[in-house]
């Protein structure tokens, strides 16, 4: 058996074990990659080691510090609470409300994760109080987080560019984030207008729907919180104006903050996400090792067989959601597609190689207000009771359905349209 065939085996076995088992598939990744590599191959264990992404994993580090401090010291609960009390007692306003928050901060750098976790809890709670179906807020924030997941200026951002770049597409950040962005605006109004956000426009409540007055996040912005604001938008001015990589920027925010005494470098330390840093770097070394083996090759071919020029976008767009509907979108499954790109492109000749990593991108993102993934899941944490057990079902239901969604508008969007 070829050592192509043997590390794409690998590939699979960690997606599998990501999909039903708790295990970090991040440090499985890494082991497998050591035995394949080095017990099988014959290669080199410095060589193996070499696929580790230095560069990404300072990135991820930096931004993810600098906004968890963010998080830590309060802005970010502040900003959130009071952009939802522009909506008093206008409850089809609302969940629209929490969407363009949901986007917004997630744009600016926390990802669609961390807002996830920031927002999902108050939306939810205002859901329940003001009685706006649970389900419509949740395809709404859980939707407009993911919006916002490939700005440039986030980790997923980060992730997808980096992987653009190992294959040769460069300057493509802003396009792979606004067609993200709309495709999750698209199906999220869409979803919301058809599916009763209509009804809401027509009812107005006196129902609160902001958070309770007694809350400490919904207080006045105190110094320390107008200072974080600040030392971010210097950070985004200097990356989009001047040039400044943007993980090492992070990093001197970051330290501007803890020592000017505005930020907690240790809380937020504790607080980071390493399990998606560790996630992400471990799958990329065993990435690395199947370009070396081939395996990423064999891997795009069979995938080319399976399309056309004209069908492939819905075939990767589709692939990519059902995988995601289960395991990590940004940890495991754009890092194991989106290397294919070349391959998949070379192999059908009339392919076009943006259009099918910017169907990856979407497809992967489409599904994930899944209560199988941790949007979805953020969502229904703050549910309980009856509504806890009808919330999962529809959400479960909602993801799946995107994945057959994802695919028809990369077709009709990238494929059919030429629009790359």
């Amino acid at each position: 058996m070829s050592l192509a065939v043997i590390s794409v085996a690998a590939l699979v076995l960690a997606i599998v074990l990501s999909c039903f088992t708790s295990i970090n598939v991040g440090v499985f990744a890494v082991a497998l990659a050591w035995i394949v590599g080095v017990y099988i191959g014959g290669i080199p264990v410095a060589t193996v080691m070499n696929g580790f992404p230095t560069a990404l994993f300072l990135t991820l580090a930096g931004v993810t510090l600098l906004f968890t401090i963010a998080q830590v010291n309060g802005t970010l609960d502040r900003v959130a609470h009071h952009a939802v009390r522009l909506c008093r007692g206008h409850r089809g306003v609302v969940p629209i409300m929490y969407f363009l928050l949901a986007a917004g901060l997630a744009s600016i750098g926390p990802g669609n994760i961390s807002t996830a976790a920031l927002v999902a809890p108050m939306a939810m709670t205002t859901a329940i109080r003001a009685k706006i179906p649970l389900f419509l807020m949740a395809i709404m924030v859980g939707n407009g987080a993911n919006a916002g997941s490939l700005s440039p200026f986030a980790p997923t951002g980060i992730i997808v560019n980096g992987l653009m770049a190992r294959i040769g597409m460069t300057g493509l950040q802003f396009e792979t984030y606004i067609s993200n962005l709309l495709a999750h605006a698209l199906v999220a109004f869409g979803g919301y207008f058809l599916l009763g956000g209509v009804k809401l426009f027509t009812e107005h409540s006196t129902a609160t729907v902001v958070a309770d007055s007694t809350d400490p996040a919904d207080g006045a912005f105190e110094p320390r919180h107008w200072f974080t604001m600040a030392v971010i938008a210097v950070l985004i001015t200097s990356v989009i104006f001047f040039g400044v990589n943007v993980g090492m920027g992070a990093f001197l925010g970051a330290t501007v903050l803890v020592l000017s005494g505005a930020g907690d470098d240790r809380e937020a330390i504790k607080r980071m996400p390493w399990g998606v840093i560790v996630m992400v770097c471990g799958v990329t070394v065993l990435i690395a090792l199947l370009e070396r083996a081939q395996g990423i090759d064999l891997i795009g071919s069979l995938l080319a067989r399976m399309s056309t020029p004209n069908t492939v976008t819905a075939v990767v767009a589709f692939l990519t959601g059902g995988i995601s509907v289960y395991s990590s979108t940004s940890g495991v499954v754009l890092p194991a597609f989106l290397p294919m790109v070349p391959t998949i492109t070379q192999q059908l000749g009339g392919a076009n190689a943006v259009a099918i990593a910017m169907s990856m991108n979407v497809g992967g993102h489409l599904v994930d207000v899944s209560p199988l993934s941790t949007i979805g899941a953020l969502c229904l944490a703050s549910v309980t009771g009856e509504e806890s057990r009808r919330l999962f079902n529809q959400l479960l239901a909602w993801g799946l359905s995107m994945t057959i969604v994802g695919a028809i508008l990369c077709y009709l969007v990238f494929g059919r349209s030429g629009l790359f």
